[in-house]
């Protein structure tokens, strides 16, 4: 077998992306739309660039992609500010997202692809992207602000809704036609979900036990295997490779390898994940995005009028100001991974071909525009609204955290909790909050590297 050359360009590829991804950051743009741009270029659809390379070449790769950005989702998910605020969340987050969903399926009726491509627009265009969010809040050192934890809570009721959406989704694309069959499924992928939510909730030491290990290697080996492993398990149950990863991820979380497991997996992410998104460039064919340019335009269009709206009644809700409503809205028009997985799925599927190029070209779009309105939210708002920037004062805990964080990046060790009592380990750092965790290891002075939540 000779690879050389295949490997060259996929070397090059990433080189490309590299540099492309400097200057991107120079302006503010995250890494998403640069690798789903390189994978355009290179795309034998495309005469831009010379050089020529089939997503099937690196499909199984990205595969692995795709299960480590649900993987980390899951991990990531913060289980006490969703269980602790339920009810508050339900009604701003829930509100927000039923208006995005009715809205999004409106759109795809009108477009008129079929109910089921007009289900997935409106997954599309229901979701923001996590991973693009929280790097703009901690870039534009937002975490204080009063919105923040409002953000922070749509952002968990938003994990929720996808793996719910995702199960329902995958019984839908299936094809069953008989209504019992699809009950079954049903009632198949919902227990599911409920099992794995319940040994999330309770079941954290007893899984602490049983993926215990000091070796790092092993460790690796083991989480990485329970991934894709439950990847396989979705996949059978008919729920989807990616909410399976989510699942497990999410049980994984609630052990307290909870940080161990971010700091070994964060460099799997990265890799994968970008070949994930260069595999699904490598897919496009700009020569079809014309027949999908209005779809796209007016998706674009009723995203940022529904958010912006949508901010103001959550403004209106949780008794913040306009402004703050709108620094709100400007954080979730962001939309990334989430389109491209749906896109994915319907592929697979055997819905309309035109959904790639639609979700890709929607994507590229709003992953430009939403930081864009992000960075520039404080100046509008205040111009519209007429408003001086307040300066949020940190809370106690604020500070607490903040100790923490120079603690840990100064070497100094934290005390151990009543957890690490359970079993004999080597102290490990207290936990803290999950964007200090971020802000943390984004330092460029003082850590060894630097993690680039993009997704």
């Amino acid at each position: 077998m000779h690879l050389g050359e295949e490997l060259l360009v996929l070397g090059l590829l990433f080189v490309i992306a590299y540099v492309l991804g400097r200057v991107g950051k120079l302006i503010g743009l995250p890494a998403i739309p640069i690798y789903m741009l390189v994978g355009l270029v290179a795309s034998p659809n495309s005469q831009f660039f010379p050089l020529n390379f089939e997503s099937a070449d690196v499909e199984l790769v990205a595969v692995f992609g795709l299960i480590l950005l649900l993987f980390s989702l899951g991990l990531e998910f913060d289980q006490d500010e969703f269980y602790g605020n339920a009810g508050a969340l339900f009604v701003s987050g829930g509100t927000r997202l039923l208006i995005n969903m009715a809205a999004g399926f409106a759109l795809g009726m009108w477009i008129g692809w079929g109910t089921r491509e007009a289900l997935i627009i409106a997954g599309m265009t229901a979701a923001s992207s996590s991973a693009i969010i929280t790097k703009l809040l901690i870039e534009l050192r937002r975490l204080a602000n009063r919105e923040t934890p409002t953000i922070l809570g749509i952002m968990v009721l938003e994990d929720v809704f996808i793996a719910v959406y995702l199960a329902i989704v995958s019984v839908i694309l299936s094809g069953e036609q008989d209504v019992w069959a699809i009950v079954l499924q049903l009632a198949i992928s919902f227990t599911f979900l409920i099992v794995m939510f319940m040994v999330a909730r309770w079941g954290g030491r007893f899984v602490s036990r049983l993926v215990n290990t000091r070796d790092d290697e092993l460790f690796t080996i083991l989480f990485f295997g329970l991934a894709v492993a439950f990847g396989g398990i979705g996949e059978l149950l008919g729920v989807s490779d990616a909410i399976g990863a989510f699942l497990v991820g999410l049980v994984l979380g609630a052990t307290r390898f909870r940080a161990r497991i971010e700091q070994l997996a964060l460099p799997l992410r990265d890799v994968f994940g970008a070949f994930f998104f260069l595999n699904f460039g490598l897919a496009l064919d700009i020569s079809t995005f014309g027949s999908v340019l209005v779809p796209v335009g007016v998706a674009v269009l009723m995203t940022l009028l529904v958010n912006t709206a949508g901010g103001q009644l959550i403004a209106w809700q949780t008794k913040l100001t306009r402004a703050e409503g709108f620094n709100t809205s400007a954080m979730l028009q962001n939309r990334g991974e989430f389109a491209l997985i749906l896109a994915t799925l319907a592929t697979a599927s055997g819905l309309d071909p035109r959904l790639t190029p639609f979700a890709g070209l929607y994507v590229l779009i709003m992953a430009i525009i939403g930081p864009i309105i992000a960075v520039n939210s404080n100046a509008i708002g205040g111009a519209i609204f007429r408003t001086k920037k307040k300066v949020a004062r940190p809370s106690r805990e604020a500070d607490e955290n903040i100790a923490l964080v120079e603690a840990a990046l100064a070497g100094e060790p934290i005390a151990a909790t009543d957890d690490d009592l359970f079993e004999p380990q080597p102290v490990e750092p207290a936990r803290v909050d999950p964007l200090i965790e971020q802000a943390m290891q984004q330092s460029d002075e003082l850590t060894t590297r630097k993690r680039d939540p993009e997704y």
